[in-house]
């Protein structure tokens, strides 16, 4: 549509429509994704902090496992608590500037973690293909490198979709169809052309998501040709074991982001759109630490660890006219004199 168009204005803030405008769902909606975001937020912080507690899992995969969580962690912050606050609210404006951040940060920390899950990939590479040189490849330089790399791909190719959009001047609606801000939709209710925003937005999903792929493919079929070499049973378990927990997280991010963004766009893309973004923005967040601590062993073991360790325990006893608590391990008492 041209500029010149009179139904063309100026937004200064946008109406997300949400998942449903049905009001007898509002009430179950708002339980079960409070419910989810709280799971996420559990889930994620507490694998950095058993990480961070756990001298046993202070290698080179957890290291990469704990920004992996930090980034489901923001990925999901940046969407739920909005669509809580509109599901429950009449009002489901979002402002013109907040609109842009939480597209920007959806961009970032989605491409962040696309690369993520391509590093982690070359870690189960190295890992299974050269396990005595490891700890030496994966130097703590090295692991510094690769993650500030994956945040400076996801921030500078975000901020370039982020100046492009801010450079549209008008709309033809502030209605966005959905439960948060997304390009493609921005570019559909935009009244200038935006063949340069979309060619952009093509070229650089394109390049992302082959070279990660190209990536993982790769160290996986390396990791396959090891595997099938060993002539030990017991090490080709624990082989498929290690990778377990990461080509599920790959076969979940990348088969919904494949299938919401490379499909062919129908009459009902709208609604399946919507149920697609719930899952890789609300979902897979919360489901990546129950991958990665249900099918690992060494996670289990810590929190086993961890939960059953002195640090968490309280003894309660008596000596005397004397009455102590202790927090073992944390230097906490608190004492009382009996009463005479």
């Amino acid at each position: 549509m041209e500029t010149g168009e009179g139904n063309c204005t100026v937004v200064m803030e946008f109406i997300l429509l949400g998942l449903s405008d049905a009001p007898e769902l509002r009430v179950l909606l708002f339980m079960v994704f409070l419910l989810i975001y709280g799971v996420t937020f559990l889930g994620n912080l507490g694998m950095i902090a058993l990480i961070q507690v756990s001298p046993r899992l202070h290698t080179p995969m957890y290291f990469f496992l704990t920004h992996l969580s930090f980034v489901d962690y923001c990925y999901s912050t940046n969407i739920v608590p909005k669509m809580l606050v509109n599901i429950i609210n009449e009002d489901k404006s979002i402002s013109f500037l907040g609109c842009m951040v939480q597209f920007y940060l959806f961009c970032a920390y989605g491409i962040i973690e696309v690369f993520l899950l391509a590093v982690m990939a070359y870690d189960r590479f190295v890992a299974i293909c050269s396990p005595l040189l490891y700890m030496v490849t994966m130097s703590q330089k090295l692991r510094m490198v690769l993650v500030s790399s994956c945040y400076v791909c996801g921030t500078v190719c975000s901020l370039i979709h982020l100046c492009l959009a801010l450079e549209i001047p008008s709309y033809r609606s502030n209605v966005i169809n959905h439960f948060f801000c997304d390009l493609p939709l921005l570019l559909s209710l935009a009244c200038s052309d935006v063949t340069v925003n979309e060619l952009v937005a093509y070229i650089l999903a394109t390049f992302i998501e082959v070279i990660a792929i190209v990536i993982i493919l790769t160290s996986y079929l390396f990791i396959l040709i090891t595997i099938l070499r060993m002539h030990s049973a017991e090490g080709r378990r624990k082989a498929f074991s290690t990778c377990a927990s990461h080509l599920t997280a790959i076969v979940v991010f990348h088969g919904t982001i494949l299938f919401t963004y490379c499909r062919p766009s129908s009459g009902n893309s709208v609604d399946a759109d919507k149920v697609a973004a719930v899952f890789y923005t609300v979902v897979i967040p919360m489901l990546n630490p129950l991958i990665y601590s249900l099918r690992n062993k060494d996670v289990k073991e810590a929190l086993r660890r961890v939960v059953g360790s002195k640090m968490f325990s309280w003894r309660i006893f008596q000596s005397g006219g004397w009455w102590r608590a202790e927090l073992v391990g944390c230097g906490v008492g608190v004492e009382r004199i009996a009463q005479e």
